[in-house]
């Protein structure tokens, strides 16, 4: 392994949070990362009403997920065009050669003051029976419109539309915690779908399943969300030869070349170019658990950034780079031998209150 891109979501908190965490935060060895590594690119600051975070666009890119085309888009963007991915490496389906797909995801929608807010649906914790369950419920309506609808796995089924091939639709991460409304697909089929949606809303609230959730401390699946809306044929492309501790629809554009391994195993990796993902941030910075946040930084800097700070010193590694991101800025850092030479430049965390 030459050289290590280390993607951390939410690796930026919140502004006005910023200068407090990093006083509290005991993380030394990504503060001499940070202190003195050198600025790859500018910070960018994304549309805080982006259809998607900062590490998604970060990682469609990467993997070459093609945007819609200039006349479909608009300045919020689009979600990250995944569902050609899920389709190839989906061992529970066979993988369709022509029609757009879309994602759909169980969800959890809950009533606040005066709007509707997406939970996290990392928190469902559905499994394949419950899922399935749901999923054998809804199938008859997608049916009745024509619409095939295939099962992936517990988080994930693909729905085809090929006359909403134009839709936009935002990532379920992006509307985490939200209102909904400034969320919901816009283009062709939005008024389709709404409808579709709102009769697997009623066909659920009878299903004794959310009941039999409920009692066990679960919360209710009442909706569906779409998004990563792609052809079936959609290439991915990478420069990566290994990728680790990817999971989601980001291990899915891996497909076969994902690993999950600690950092022994990523600097024994093959190849010129690996990616990194740590994740461990994105659930507390989703919903602002700060303290939460704190715990696992500094987990991660025992775990990750000291041995592979190391490396990179040791010249095992000959570079590595820092994707940190937050809510709506993405900021990447590279650190060499060299630069980690300059003594001069104490250590500081400071980078990450940008």
């Amino acid at each position: 392994m030459n050289h290590l891109d280390i993607l951390l979501p939410f690796g930026l908190p919140q502004a006005e949070m910023a200068r407090d965490l990093m006083r509290e935060c005991k993380a030394p060895a990504l503060a001499m990362l940070l202190a003195r590594s050198k600025t790859a690119a500018p910070l960018q600051n994304l549309d805080p009403f982006s259809r998607a975070l900062p590490h998604e666009h970060w990682l469609a890119g990467r993997f070459g997920l093609t945007a819609q085309s200039a006349a479909q888009q608009d300045e919020r963007g689009d979600s990250p065009s995944a569902a050609a991915a899920f389709l190839r490496t989906s061992a529970a389906i066979p993988a369709p050669t022509e029609g757009h797909w879309f994602i759909l995801q169980p969800a959890h929608i809950h009533v606040a003051r005066d709007h509707l807010v997406l939970t996290n649906i990392d928190q469902l914790e559905l499994d394949d029976p419950e899922s399935l369950r749901l999923f054998q419920s809804a199938l008859p309506l997608f049916e009745e419109i024509g619409r095939t609808l295939l099962y992936a796995d517990a988080a994930t089924w693909l729905m085809r539309a090929d006359d909403w091939a134009g839709l936009r639709t935002s990532s379920p991460q992006a509307a985490s915690g939200r209102n909904i409304d400034i969320w919901m697909p816009e283009g062709p089929g939005e008024l389709a779908w709404r409808k579709l949606q709102n009769e697997v809303q009623m066909q659920w609230f009878s299903e004794s399943i959310n009941e039999e959730r409920e009692m066990l401390g679960k919360k209710p699946v009442n909706s569906l969300w779409i998004w990563g809306g792609a052809a079936a044929t959609a290439a991915v492309t990478t420069k990566y030869q290994s990728n680790f501790n990817l999971s989601g629809w980001p291990q899915a554009l891996a497909g076969e070349a994902q690993h999950s391994a600690g950092p022994d195993g990523v600097l024994a990796a093959p190849g010129e170019h690996g990616l990194l993902m740590l994740d461990a941030l994105l659930e507390p910075g989703l919903t602002n658990e700060w303290g939460y946040w704190l715990q696992r930084m500094e987990a991660l800097d025992n775990l990750w950034f000291a041995p592979l700070l190391q490396a990179v010193r040791d010249k095992r590694l000959d570079s590595l780079s820092l994707i940190l991101t937050g809510q709506d800025k993405l900021l990447h850092l590279t650190a060499t031998a060299s630069s980690l030479r300059r003594f001069w430049i104490k250590p500081s965390l400071a980078k990450l209150a940008a």
